[in-house]
Protein backbone atom coordinates (compact mmCIF):
# COMPACT_ATOMS: atom_id res chain seq x y z
CA UNK A 1 0.00 0.00 0.00
CA UNK A 2 1.14 3.51 -0.74
CA UNK A 3 1.92 6.20 1.73
CA UNK A 4 -1.28 7.36 3.40
CA UNK A 5 -1.57 11.07 4.11
CA UNK A 6 -4.38 10.28 6.53
CA UNK A 7 -2.40 7.87 8.66
CA UNK A 8 -1.35 10.36 11.29
CA UNK A 9 -4.30 12.67 11.35
CA UNK A 10 -5.75 11.35 14.60
CA UNK A 11 -3.05 9.07 16.00
CA UNK A 12 -2.10 11.61 18.66
CA UNK A 13 -5.37 11.04 20.45
CA UNK A 14 -4.61 7.33 20.78
CA UNK A 15 -1.13 8.01 22.10
CA UNK A 16 -2.31 9.65 25.31
CA UNK A 17 -2.43 8.11 28.77
CA UNK A 18 -6.22 8.09 28.79
CA UNK A 19 -7.47 4.68 29.94
CA UNK A 20 -11.20 5.27 29.65
CA UNK A 21 -12.81 2.29 27.94
CA UNK A 22 -15.41 2.05 25.22
CA UNK A 23 -18.69 0.67 26.43
CA UNK A 24 -22.10 -0.31 25.11
CA UNK A 25 -23.52 1.44 22.04
CA UNK A 26 -27.18 1.01 22.97
CA UNK A 27 -29.39 3.81 21.56
CA UNK A 28 -31.19 5.46 24.44
CA UNK A 29 -32.75 8.81 25.18
CA UNK A 30 -35.59 10.59 26.82
CA UNK A 31 -36.64 12.82 23.95
CA UNK A 32 -35.86 13.62 20.33
CA UNK A 33 -33.04 15.95 21.29
CA UNK A 34 -31.30 13.23 23.26
CA UNK A 35 -31.77 10.72 20.44
CA UNK A 36 -30.28 13.23 18.02
CA UNK A 37 -27.37 13.76 20.34
CA UNK A 38 -26.84 10.06 20.63
CA UNK A 39 -26.77 9.71 16.86
CA UNK A 40 -23.98 12.26 16.92
CA UNK A 41 -22.17 10.22 19.55
CA UNK A 42 -22.55 7.10 17.41
CA UNK A 43 -20.85 9.02 14.61
CA UNK A 44 -18.11 9.88 17.09
CA UNK A 45 -17.76 6.19 17.89
CA UNK A 46 -17.43 5.39 14.21
CA UNK A 47 -14.86 8.16 13.85
CA UNK A 48 -12.92 6.80 16.81
CA UNK A 49 -12.84 3.36 15.23
CA UNK A 50 -11.61 4.87 11.96
CA UNK A 51 -8.96 6.78 13.87
CA UNK A 52 -7.84 3.53 15.48
CA UNK A 53 -7.60 1.93 12.06
CA UNK A 54 -5.43 4.83 10.87
CA UNK A 55 -3.21 4.55 13.95
CA UNK A 56 -2.38 0.92 13.14
CA UNK A 57 -0.09 2.30 10.41
CA UNK A 58 2.03 4.17 12.95
CA UNK A 59 5.64 3.12 13.51
CA UNK A 60 5.43 3.53 17.25
CA UNK A 61 4.48 0.23 18.89
CA UNK A 62 2.74 1.79 21.88
CA UNK A 63 0.47 3.75 19.53
CA UNK A 64 -0.50 0.57 17.68
CA UNK A 65 -1.15 -1.20 20.97
CA UNK A 66 -3.51 1.54 22.12
CA UNK A 67 -5.23 1.52 18.74
CA UNK A 68 -5.75 -2.25 18.95
CA UNK A 69 -7.12 -1.89 22.47
CA UNK A 70 -9.60 0.69 21.17
CA UNK A 71 -10.62 -1.63 18.32
CA UNK A 72 -11.22 -4.45 20.79
CA UNK A 73 -13.35 -2.21 23.00
CA UNK A 74 -15.38 -1.08 20.01
CA UNK A 75 -16.01 -4.62 18.76
CA UNK A 76 -16.86 -5.79 22.27
CA UNK A 77 -19.25 -2.95 23.02
CA UNK A 78 -21.33 -3.19 19.84
CA UNK A 79 -21.74 -5.30 16.73
CA UNK A 80 -19.67 -3.54 14.08
CA UNK A 81 -21.54 -4.88 11.06
CA UNK A 82 -21.49 -1.54 9.23
CA UNK A 83 -17.77 -1.22 9.78
CA UNK A 84 -16.94 -4.60 8.25
CA UNK A 85 -19.20 -3.91 5.26
CA UNK A 86 -17.89 -0.44 4.44
CA UNK A 87 -14.95 0.50 2.24
CA UNK A 88 -11.89 2.23 3.66
CA UNK A 89 -11.74 5.78 2.28
CA UNK A 90 -8.33 7.38 2.04
CA UNK A 91 -7.54 11.02 1.28
CA UNK A 92 -4.60 11.40 -1.05
CA UNK A 93 -3.55 14.44 -3.04
CA UNK A 94 -6.91 16.16 -3.56
CA UNK A 95 -9.40 13.31 -3.98
CA UNK A 96 -11.09 10.56 -2.00
CA UNK A 97 -11.04 7.03 -3.29
CA UNK A 98 -12.12 3.61 -2.01
CA UNK A 99 -9.18 1.28 -1.66
CA UNK A 100 -10.54 -1.80 0.07
CA UNK A 101 -13.12 -3.08 2.50
CA UNK A 102 -12.49 -1.97 6.05
CA UNK A 103 -12.53 -5.51 7.39
CA UNK A 104 -9.70 -6.42 5.00
CA UNK A 105 -7.70 -3.36 6.02
CA UNK A 106 -8.17 -4.13 9.72
CA UNK A 107 -7.29 -7.79 9.18
CA UNK A 108 -4.09 -7.01 7.30
CA UNK A 109 -2.95 -4.46 9.85
CA UNK A 110 -3.60 -6.91 12.67
CA UNK A 111 -1.61 -9.55 10.81
CA UNK A 112 1.22 -7.05 10.38
CA UNK A 113 1.16 -6.57 14.16
CA UNK A 114 1.39 -10.33 14.65
CA UNK A 115 4.38 -10.43 12.30
CA UNK A 116 6.37 -7.54 13.75
CA UNK A 117 4.89 -6.52 17.09
CA UNK A 118 5.77 -7.07 20.73
CA UNK A 119 4.18 -9.89 22.72
CA UNK A 120 1.55 -7.46 23.96
CA UNK A 121 0.78 -6.20 20.46
CA UNK A 122 0.53 -9.76 19.15
CA UNK A 123 -1.91 -10.64 21.94
CA UNK A 124 -4.08 -7.61 21.17
CA UNK A 125 -4.00 -8.18 17.41
CA UNK A 126 -4.93 -11.85 17.87
CA UNK A 127 -7.92 -10.89 19.98
CA UNK A 128 -9.02 -8.26 17.46
CA UNK A 129 -8.92 -10.81 14.63
CA UNK A 130 -11.06 -13.21 16.66
CA UNK A 131 -13.61 -10.48 17.30
CA UNK A 132 -13.60 -9.59 13.62
CA UNK A 133 -14.44 -13.20 12.74
CA UNK A 134 -17.26 -13.37 15.28
CA UNK A 135 -18.66 -10.12 13.90
CA UNK A 136 -18.62 -11.21 10.27
CA UNK A 137 -20.11 -14.62 11.08
CA UNK A 138 -19.78 -17.70 8.84
CA UNK A 139 -19.29 -17.05 5.14
CA UNK A 140 -16.76 -15.73 2.67
CA UNK A 141 -15.29 -13.08 4.96
CA UNK A 142 -14.71 -15.52 7.83
CA UNK A 143 -13.13 -18.00 5.43
CA UNK A 144 -10.83 -15.27 4.13
CA UNK A 145 -9.86 -14.37 7.70
CA UNK A 146 -8.91 -18.00 8.37
CA UNK A 147 -6.93 -18.42 5.16
CA UNK A 148 -5.06 -15.12 5.54
CA UNK A 149 -4.33 -15.59 9.25
CA UNK A 150 -3.04 -19.16 9.32
CA UNK A 151 0.52 -18.51 7.99
CA UNK A 152 1.30 -15.56 10.32
CA UNK A 153 -0.17 -17.40 13.32
CA UNK A 154 1.88 -20.53 12.61
CA UNK A 155 5.00 -18.39 12.24
CA UNK A 156 4.30 -16.53 15.48
CA UNK A 157 3.92 -19.83 17.34
CA UNK A 158 7.47 -20.71 16.31
CA UNK A 159 9.09 -17.75 18.03
CA UNK A 160 9.04 -16.82 21.68
CA UNK A 161 7.36 -18.54 24.59
CA UNK A 162 5.48 -15.73 26.34
CA UNK A 163 2.38 -17.34 27.83
CA UNK A 164 0.07 -14.41 27.08
CA UNK A 165 1.14 -14.27 23.43
CA UNK A 166 0.88 -18.01 22.77
CA UNK A 167 -2.44 -18.24 24.61
CA UNK A 168 -3.90 -15.37 22.58
CA UNK A 169 -2.73 -16.91 19.33
CA UNK A 170 -4.30 -20.25 20.24
CA UNK A 171 -7.61 -18.66 21.18
CA UNK A 172 -7.60 -16.60 17.99
CA UNK A 173 -6.93 -19.74 15.94
CA UNK A 174 -9.81 -21.50 17.69
CA UNK A 175 -12.28 -18.68 16.99
CA UNK A 176 -11.38 -18.08 13.35
CA UNK A 177 -11.42 -21.82 12.63
CA UNK A 178 -14.73 -22.31 14.42
CA UNK A 179 -16.35 -19.51 12.41
CA UNK A 180 -14.49 -19.73 9.10
CA UNK A 181 -13.61 -23.41 8.72
CA UNK A 182 -15.86 -24.93 6.07
CA UNK A 183 -14.43 -28.45 6.11
CA UNK A 184 -13.49 -30.90 8.84
CA UNK A 185 -9.95 -30.83 7.44
CA UNK A 186 -9.66 -27.14 8.33
CA UNK A 187 -10.64 -27.86 11.92
CA UNK A 188 -8.40 -30.90 12.26
CA UNK A 189 -5.44 -28.92 10.90
CA UNK A 190 -5.93 -26.22 13.53
CA UNK A 191 -6.38 -28.83 16.27
CA UNK A 192 -3.13 -30.49 15.20
CA UNK A 193 -1.35 -27.13 15.27
CA UNK A 194 -2.58 -26.60 18.83
CA UNK A 195 -1.47 -30.09 19.80
CA UNK A 196 2.03 -29.37 18.53
CA UNK A 197 2.33 -26.46 20.93
CA UNK A 198 2.58 -28.94 23.81
CA UNK A 199 3.95 -31.82 21.71
CA UNK A 200 6.44 -30.12 19.34
CA UNK A 201 8.11 -33.45 18.58
CA UNK A 202 5.03 -34.30 16.50
CA UNK A 203 5.79 -31.59 13.94
CA UNK A 204 7.97 -28.66 13.00
CA UNK A 205 5.50 -25.82 13.54
CA UNK A 206 6.81 -24.77 16.95
CA UNK A 207 10.03 -24.60 18.92
CA UNK A 208 10.50 -27.48 21.38
CA UNK A 209 10.15 -25.99 24.87
CA UNK A 210 8.31 -26.88 28.03
CA UNK A 211 4.93 -25.12 27.88
CA UNK A 212 3.85 -22.94 30.77
CA UNK A 213 0.64 -23.77 32.70
CA UNK A 214 -1.28 -20.91 31.09
CA UNK A 215 -0.33 -22.15 27.63
CA UNK A 216 -1.40 -25.71 28.43
CA UNK A 217 -4.77 -24.48 29.71
CA UNK A 218 -5.29 -22.32 26.61
CA UNK A 219 -4.33 -25.19 24.32
CA UNK A 220 -6.68 -27.69 25.97
CA UNK A 221 -9.58 -25.22 26.05
CA UNK A 222 -9.05 -24.13 22.43
CA UNK A 223 -8.62 -27.70 21.23
CA UNK A 224 -11.79 -28.79 23.04
CA UNK A 225 -13.71 -25.84 21.62
CA UNK A 226 -12.87 -26.97 18.10
CA UNK A 227 -13.66 -30.61 18.88
CA UNK A 228 -17.27 -29.56 19.55
CA UNK A 229 -17.61 -28.51 15.91
CA UNK A 230 -16.65 -31.69 14.04
CA UNK A 231 -18.17 -35.15 13.76
CA UNK A 232 -16.37 -38.44 13.52
CA UNK A 233 -13.04 -37.40 15.04
CA UNK A 234 -13.51 -39.45 18.20
CA UNK A 235 -14.54 -42.51 16.18
CA UNK A 236 -10.86 -43.03 15.38
CA UNK A 237 -9.38 -45.08 18.26
CA UNK A 238 -5.88 -43.68 17.63
CA UNK A 239 -7.16 -40.11 18.07
CA UNK A 240 -8.94 -41.07 21.27
CA UNK A 241 -6.08 -43.03 22.79
CA UNK A 242 -3.48 -40.31 22.31
CA UNK A 243 -5.73 -37.53 23.62
CA UNK A 244 -7.19 -39.46 26.54
CA UNK A 245 -3.73 -40.58 27.65
CA UNK A 246 -2.36 -37.04 27.63
CA UNK A 247 -5.36 -35.43 29.31
CA UNK A 248 -5.27 -38.11 31.99
CA UNK A 249 -1.72 -37.05 32.88
CA UNK A 250 -2.91 -33.44 33.16
CA UNK A 251 -5.38 -34.42 35.89
CA UNK A 252 -2.34 -34.93 38.15
CA UNK A 253 -0.92 -31.44 37.55
CA UNK A 254 -0.76 -28.92 40.38
CA UNK A 255 -2.49 -26.16 38.40
CA UNK A 256 -6.26 -26.27 38.93
CA UNK A 257 -7.09 -24.53 35.67
CA UNK A 258 -5.20 -27.26 33.81
CA UNK A 259 -7.01 -29.99 35.72
CA UNK A 260 -10.45 -28.50 35.04
CA UNK A 261 -9.73 -27.95 31.34
CA UNK A 262 -8.40 -31.50 30.99
CA UNK A 263 -11.37 -32.98 32.86
CA UNK A 264 -13.87 -31.19 30.64
CA UNK A 265 -11.94 -32.23 27.53
CA UNK A 266 -12.10 -35.87 28.63
CA UNK A 267 -15.85 -35.61 29.30
CA UNK A 268 -16.27 -34.13 25.82
CA UNK A 269 -14.29 -36.93 24.17
CA UNK A 270 -16.42 -39.56 25.90
CA UNK A 271 -19.56 -37.64 24.94
CA UNK A 272 -18.85 -37.08 21.24
CA UNK A 273 -17.13 -40.44 20.81
CA UNK A 274 -19.98 -42.56 22.23
CA UNK A 275 -17.21 -44.92 23.26
CA UNK A 276 -19.46 -47.49 24.87
CA UNK A 277 -21.16 -48.17 21.55
CA UNK A 278 -17.91 -48.08 19.59
CA UNK A 279 -16.24 -50.40 22.10
CA UNK A 280 -18.97 -52.98 21.55
CA UNK A 281 -18.51 -52.74 17.80
CA UNK A 282 -14.74 -53.08 18.21
CA UNK A 283 -15.15 -56.36 20.08
CA UNK A 284 -16.96 -57.77 17.08
CA UNK A 285 -14.37 -56.43 14.62
CA UNK A 286 -12.06 -58.85 12.86
CA UNK A 287 -9.24 -56.28 13.18
CA UNK A 288 -7.45 -57.30 16.36
CA UNK A 289 -5.51 -54.00 16.54
CA UNK A 290 -8.75 -51.99 16.76
CA UNK A 291 -10.04 -54.26 19.50
CA UNK A 292 -6.79 -53.86 21.48
CA UNK A 293 -6.89 -50.06 21.16
CA UNK A 294 -10.41 -49.82 22.51
CA UNK A 295 -9.59 -52.24 25.30
CA UNK A 296 -6.76 -49.89 26.25
CA UNK A 297 -9.13 -46.91 26.13
CA UNK A 298 -11.52 -48.68 28.48
CA UNK A 299 -8.63 -49.25 30.88
CA UNK A 300 -7.81 -45.54 30.70
CA UNK A 301 -11.45 -44.74 31.37
CA UNK A 302 -11.34 -46.71 34.63
CA UNK A 303 -8.18 -44.85 35.68
CA UNK A 304 -9.75 -41.49 34.81
CA UNK A 305 -12.87 -42.33 36.78
CA UNK A 306 -10.76 -42.80 39.92
CA UNK A 307 -8.90 -39.53 39.27
CA UNK A 308 -12.15 -37.63 38.77
CA UNK A 309 -13.65 -39.12 41.93
CA UNK A 310 -10.69 -37.86 43.97
CA UNK A 311 -10.76 -34.39 42.43
CA UNK A 312 -14.51 -34.05 42.99
CA UNK A 313 -13.97 -34.26 46.75
CA UNK A 314 -10.48 -32.80 47.11
CA UNK A 315 -9.95 -31.24 50.51
CA UNK A 316 -7.35 -28.74 49.37
CA UNK A 317 -3.59 -28.45 49.31
CA UNK A 318 -3.14 -29.19 45.63
CA UNK A 319 -2.74 -25.96 43.73
CA UNK A 320 -2.08 -22.52 45.19
CA UNK A 321 -5.40 -20.82 44.35
CA UNK A 322 -7.67 -22.24 47.03
CA UNK A 323 -10.48 -19.91 46.06
CA UNK A 324 -10.88 -22.06 42.93
CA UNK A 325 -11.32 -25.26 44.91
CA UNK A 326 -15.11 -25.10 44.92
CA UNK A 327 -15.12 -24.54 41.18
CA UNK A 328 -12.96 -27.62 40.71
CA UNK A 329 -15.17 -29.74 42.93
CA UNK A 330 -18.32 -28.63 41.13
CA UNK A 331 -16.83 -29.28 37.70
CA UNK A 332 -15.53 -32.73 38.59
CA UNK A 333 -18.78 -33.71 40.27
CA UNK A 334 -20.50 -32.99 36.97
CA UNK A 335 -17.86 -35.03 35.16
CA UNK A 336 -18.25 -37.87 37.65
CA UNK A 337 -22.04 -37.90 37.22
CA UNK A 338 -21.55 -38.09 33.47
CA UNK A 339 -18.93 -40.85 33.47
CA UNK A 340 -20.73 -42.97 36.06
CA UNK A 341 -24.39 -42.47 35.16
CA UNK A 342 -24.43 -40.65 31.82
CA UNK A 343 -26.01 -37.47 33.20
CA UNK A 344 -25.02 -34.45 31.06
CA UNK A 345 -24.29 -31.07 32.67
CA UNK A 346 -27.20 -28.66 32.89
CA UNK A 347 -26.53 -24.94 33.07
CA UNK A 348 -28.77 -21.91 32.67
CA UNK A 349 -27.76 -18.25 32.61
CA UNK A 350 -29.89 -15.13 32.27
CA UNK A 351 -29.14 -12.75 29.40
CA UNK A 352 -31.33 -9.68 29.20
CA UNK A 353 -34.19 -11.43 30.96
CA UNK A 354 -34.06 -14.55 28.77
CA UNK A 355 -32.54 -17.88 29.77
CA UNK A 356 -29.76 -19.54 27.81
CA UNK A 357 -29.82 -23.26 28.59
CA UNK A 358 -27.09 -25.80 27.84
CA UNK A 359 -27.50 -29.53 28.34
CA UNK A 360 -24.33 -31.12 26.95
CA UNK A 361 -20.59 -30.94 27.38
CA UNK A 362 -20.26 -29.63 23.83
CA UNK A 363 -22.54 -26.68 24.53
CA UNK A 364 -21.00 -26.00 27.93
CA UNK A 365 -17.49 -25.88 26.50
CA UNK A 366 -18.65 -23.57 23.70
CA UNK A 367 -20.38 -21.30 26.19
CA UNK A 368 -17.45 -21.11 28.59
CA UNK A 369 -14.92 -20.51 25.83
CA UNK A 370 -16.93 -17.68 24.25
CA UNK A 371 -17.65 -16.09 27.64
CA UNK A 372 -13.94 -16.10 28.35
CA UNK A 373 -12.98 -14.75 24.93
CA UNK A 374 -15.63 -12.01 24.77
CA UNK A 375 -15.33 -11.01 28.42
CA UNK A 376 -17.42 -7.90 29.05
CA UNK A 377 -18.76 -8.07 25.49
CA UNK A 378 -20.40 -11.47 25.93
CA UNK A 379 -23.86 -10.16 26.86
CA UNK A 380 -23.88 -7.63 24.02
CA UNK A 381 -22.93 -10.29 21.49
CA UNK A 382 -25.46 -12.76 22.85
CA UNK A 383 -28.14 -10.11 22.50
CA UNK A 384 -27.24 -8.97 18.98
CA UNK A 385 -24.98 -11.52 17.26
CA UNK A 386 -27.09 -13.78 15.04
CA UNK A 387 -24.28 -16.31 14.72
CA UNK A 388 -24.38 -16.89 18.48
CA UNK A 389 -28.18 -16.98 18.42
CA UNK A 390 -28.02 -19.82 15.91
CA UNK A 391 -25.21 -21.58 17.75
CA UNK A 392 -27.08 -21.79 21.06
CA UNK A 393 -30.65 -21.64 19.76
CA UNK A 394 -31.09 -18.45 21.77
CA UNK A 395 -33.73 -15.80 21.10
CA UNK A 396 -33.07 -12.51 22.94
CA UNK A 397 -35.79 -10.24 24.25
CA UNK A 398 -36.91 -7.19 22.29
CA UNK A 399 -34.09 -4.70 21.93
CA UNK A 400 -34.08 -1.56 24.02
CA UNK A 401 -35.87 1.30 22.27
CA UNK A 402 -34.87 4.99 22.16
CA UNK A 403 -36.29 6.90 25.09
CA UNK A 404 -35.70 4.16 27.68
CA UNK A 405 -32.94 5.93 29.54
CA UNK A 406 -33.86 4.19 32.77
CA UNK A 407 -32.29 1.01 31.39
CA UNK A 408 -28.94 2.57 30.60
CA UNK A 409 -26.08 0.59 32.07
CA UNK A 410 -23.42 2.26 34.17
CA UNK A 411 -20.93 1.83 31.34
CA UNK A 412 -23.42 3.40 28.89
CA UNK A 413 -23.80 6.44 31.10
CA UNK A 414 -20.05 6.75 31.44
CA UNK A 415 -19.70 6.55 27.64
CA UNK A 416 -22.47 9.01 26.80
CA UNK A 417 -22.46 11.47 29.71
CA UNK A 418 -19.06 11.67 31.34
CA UNK A 419 -17.23 14.86 30.31
CA UNK A 420 -13.95 12.95 30.64
CA UNK A 421 -15.01 10.01 28.46
CA UNK A 422 -13.14 9.01 25.33
CA UNK A 423 -16.17 9.98 23.23
CA UNK A 424 -16.40 13.53 24.55
CA UNK A 425 -12.68 14.02 24.17
CA UNK A 426 -12.76 12.59 20.66
CA UNK A 427 -15.76 14.74 19.74
CA UNK A 428 -13.94 17.87 20.93
CA UNK A 429 -10.89 17.00 18.86
CA UNK A 430 -12.98 16.22 15.80
CA UNK A 431 -14.82 19.55 16.07
CA UNK A 432 -11.54 21.38 16.45
CA UNK A 433 -10.19 19.66 13.36
CA UNK A 434 -13.38 20.47 11.46
CA UNK A 435 -13.03 24.16 12.32
CA UNK A 436 -9.38 24.15 11.30
CA UNK A 437 -10.13 22.40 8.03
CA UNK A 438 -13.04 24.71 7.31
CA UNK A 439 -10.73 27.68 7.78
CA UNK A 440 -8.20 26.02 5.49
CA UNK A 441 -10.86 25.43 2.82
CA UNK A 442 -11.78 29.08 2.90
CA UNK A 443 -8.16 29.81 2.18
CA UNK A 444 -8.04 27.19 -0.59
CA UNK A 445 -5.81 24.63 1.18
CA UNK A 446 -8.18 21.66 1.44
CA UNK A 447 -10.55 20.05 -1.05
CA UNK A 448 -12.44 17.83 1.41
CA UNK A 449 -13.00 18.07 5.16
CA UNK A 450 -13.87 15.38 7.66
CA UNK A 451 -17.46 16.49 7.92
CA UNK A 452 -18.08 17.15 4.21
CA UNK A 453 -20.38 15.09 2.06
CA UNK A 454 -18.76 13.15 -0.77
Amino acid sequence: MGKRSSQRRNAAMLDTDDTDSVSSSSTVGTDNMLVSGMEEIQLDKDSLLDQSLDALYEKRGSTREKALAAVIEAFNSSLQHEFVEKNYLIYEVDKWFSETEKFVTLLHQCLNSIKRGSAKEISLASHAIGLLALTTGPGGKAQEILEESMPPILQALKSGSEASKISSLLECLAIITFVGGNEAEDTEKSMQTMWQVVHPKLGSNVVASKPLPGVITAMVSSWSFLLTSIDGWANNPKNCQESITYFSTLLDKDDRSIRIAAGEALALIFEVGKLEKISGEAKESSDSSISREFTHIQGLRAKILNQVRVLSSEAGGKGSAKKDLNSQRSSFRDILDFLEDGYPPETSIKIGGESLNVTSWSQLIQLNFLRHFLGGGFVKHMQENEFLHDLFGFTPKRKQLPGDESRMSTSDKRWFKSPNSVVNKARTQIRNKQRMMAQGKNAGHFAVGIGDEM
